[in-house]
């Protein structure tokens, strides 16, 4: 029968108690970006090559061609295509924006991580500056919360102070790369390896340290003489500000090895971690640079959230309950039971109505197998 009965590597059938939560749950998001004033718009789940090429490696992208010959690919993330969609019409800045749709990513699945996701997000275009990224930090915190994410780890970094601190210490763009490497993975005997004084290398060995909040901004302060690294820890100091009178302190730390995507953003990074699973869930940034691609100069930010690893982590909490179709089932005399289904969905009671004709012990059989709760059956005007 060759793969008729299997989902490509990546891919997962959603079985039905977990759909009717993930929906759920999406509409609790839905409802978080609406109330915060980001409306929803849908952009095609297949894109032109030449949206992504600037920003995601080509292995990382599902591609093929149209019928015209058309490299397209499909959907990799939220971001970018509502960048798009923003730079190819004329808003009145700055406009919010949120979505829902599921992304596709060519090698990325395993540890409960997939090719194929739904993931939510917003994008604020158009607004600059630390309130903004606030807004958005809070927003994304919000957002786990609302489906029931309660430990929460949120790390936040500036890749500003990154490029600010290089430049303070003279490090070429090779030498940039081997650092930034380094300080990823916590490997203090490559940064020892560096032809900088022992001062430099306490303060780069400081950024594989960090995690604590405003001290971890205090300590390293004093080391950093460059304006716009300075500018950056200023920035990430008024986010924790901000993040105190939220009241979401106690979610956030400070990580300024938080450098992976610097090519993509501009200024604060976060990542956000729940236990049991082992990738961020939640992801976001600003991103100044990326309208160009499209000949707009938008300043941005946004942030998104993985509905599938979230839903993952909940179950491996043991925090998911499946939905229920029906707790009700209805059937003897058709008509009747027919009437006394409908009376019940009117009422706002998901009720299954027999259609095979079951006599009452093959009802409650299914019934019992189904996990169904209530079995009417309807006999000569009694239930």
């Amino acid at each position: 029968m060759g793969n008729k009965f299997y989902t490509p590597d990546g891919f997962n059938d959603q079985f039905p108690g977990i759909c009717g939560v993930k929906r759920e749950l999406e509409s609790k998001l839905r409802n978080l970006f609406l109330l915060n004033g980001y409306e929803e718009i849908e952009t095609p789940g297949v894109e032109y090559f030449d949206v992504y090429k600037e920003f995601v490696d080509e292995e990382e992208l599902y591609k093929f061609t149209d019928s015209k010959g058309s490299l397209l690919c499909n959907r990799y993330d939220g971001t970018i295509p509502t960048v798009r969609f923003c730079a190819g019409r004329n808003y009145t800045l700055p406009v919010r924006f949120s979505y829902i749709e599921n992304m596709y990513r060519s090698g990325k699945a395993g540890g409960g991580k997939l090719c194929g996701f739904t993931q939510g997000g917003i994008e604020l275009l158009g607004a600059s500056g630390a309130k903004s990224d606030a807004e958005v930090l809070a927003i994304a915190i919000k957002s786990a919360l609302e489906i029931g994410i309660k430990d929460l780890q949120v790390s936040i970094g500036q890749v500003k102070f990154f490029k600010g601190l290089m430049k303070q210490l003279g490090i070429d763009e090779e030498g940039q790369q081997k650092i930034k490497n380094a300080i990823a993975n916590r490997d203090s005997v490559t940064i020892e390896k560096f032809d900088i004084s022992k001062e430099d290398k306490e303060t780069l060995l400081m950024l594989t340290e960090s995690g604590g909040t405003y001290d971890t901004i205090d300590q390293i302060m004093p080391r950093i003489t460059d304006a716009g690294a300075k500018e950056a820890l200023g920035n990430l100091k008024e986010i924790l500000d901000i993040m105190e009178s939220y009241g979401f302190l106690k979610y956030v730390s400070v990580d300024l090895s938080l450098i992976e995507s610097i090519d993509y953003y501009t200024g604060m990074v976060f990542k956000g971690y729940t236990y049991e699973v082992g990738f961020p869930i939640i992801s976001g940034g600003r991103y100044d640079d990326v309208a160009k691609s499209f000949g707009k100069e938008i300043q941005a930010v946004g942030f998104s959230i993985s509905l599938t690893l979230a839903i993952t982590a909940l179950m491996r909490q043991d925090k998911f309950v499946p939905a229920k179709c029906a707790g009700v089932i209805v059937g003897g005399d058709f008509e009747m039971a027919t009437a006394t289904a409908e009376a019940l969905r009117a009422e706002g009671t998901p009720a299954i109505l027999d259609t095979t004709g079951m006599d009452e012990e093959a009802l409650n059989e299914y019934a019992k197998e189904k996990g169904i709760e209530t079995v009417m059956f309807m006999n000569g005007g009694e239930a």
